[in-house]
């Protein structure tokens, strides 16, 4: 049986103080980062998604976590600028021979492949970059198009553990599941409201790294009538977590480590979820920072 490390999609979030994270943190001076790897086995980062990681920054988060627990790993989203591109976008990639470098970044040295490896090496050169995640969304169909840009993609960033999500189900199909294998690439199992053509359930393991991304369960929030609902705001239940127990068993049995990310962080949700999930896999209680015990009791329970 491989390996399973559980933790939260992000460490940093406001509303995690007092509740993930004692009040007193700053007065212990301990940096946010070393009390959560004390809890968790690793830490998916959202910055990337959004910028690029400075080498600095990811030379700071090895230490911060190296003392307090040394087998901890970081996963890491691929910058949005690269899985979020549009259409027009991803036609002109596919259609240069040399380039894929997104378009939207205008020539800014930010937006570069190059600038994208930058803090991801210095993850990797300290031995903590569990995988790279490729996270498209739902719009991103299995097309020849789409299939062309991730293949090419995938062999611009094979140097790291590649994880790719793809939302639709339309990429649930023998063909890719044969094509990620060969690519040695992970496909990630997602949880999601089974909405439209929405992905959810899987168990697929196509590499020796396998990944796991929890969302919501339900459709609330995702169809409610608050158009700024935070989509990300939701609590697994018990019985909901036992079954995706259930699939993770299924996937570590053929994975050599399997990487399980709760995303639904508001109010420390995916904090509790991750350590209730953890505990079932383990079939112990795990150790909880004792704030997030007293705002989530279940946590106690074995």
């Amino acid at each position: 049986m491989g390996r399973v490390l559980v933790g939260t999609a992000g460490f940093s979030f406001k509303d995690w103080e007092g509740i993930v994270y004692p009040a007193d943190l700053k007065k212990r001076k301990l940096h946010p980062l070393t009390y959560y790897a004390q809890f968790y086995d690793c830490c998916e980062i959202n910055a990337s998604f959004y910028g690029h990681i400075r080498a600095n920054s990811a030379q700071l988060w090895c230490d911060l976590v190296s003392a307090v627990n040394p087998a901890f790993l970081f996963t890491a989203k691929l910058n949005k600028n690269f899985t979020h591109a549009s259409s027009t976008t991803i036609a002109n990639a596919v259609a240069s021979s040399t380039n894929l470098d997104p378009e939207l970044g205008k020539g800014r040295l930010d937006y570069t492949e190059h600038a994208a490896k930058v803090g991801l090496d210095v993850l990797g050169n300290n031995r903590r970059l569990g995988a790279l995640l490729m996270q498209f969304p739902a719009t991103f169909q299995n097309t020849a198009l789409s299939r062309e840009y991730l293949a090419r993609l995938i062999e611009r960033f094979r140097v790291y553990p590649l994880a790719v999500e793809v939302r639709n189900e339309s990429w649930n199909e023998p063909a890719v599941l044969r094509t990620f294998t060969e690519a040695g690439v992970a496909f990630c199992n997602i949880d999601q409201p089974n909405i439209d053509q929405s992905l959810r359930g899987t168990t697929h393991v196509t590499a020796k790294i396998a990944y796991v991304r929890l969302y919501a369960n339900s459709y609330s929030p995702w169809l409610g009538p608050d158009k700024d609902a935070n989509l990300t705001d939701y609590l697994h239940t018990r019985e909901q977590l036992l079954e995706w127990k259930q699939r993770i068993e299924t996937i570590r049995a053929s994975a050599e480590k399997t990487f399980v990310i709760a995303n639904n962080h508001p109010n420390g949700q995916s904090a509790a979820n991750a350590l209730e999930l953890k505990s079932l896999i383990d079939g112990v209680t795990v150790a909880a920072p004792p704030s997030l015990a007293k705002a989530y009791p279940q946590l106690a329970a074995p």
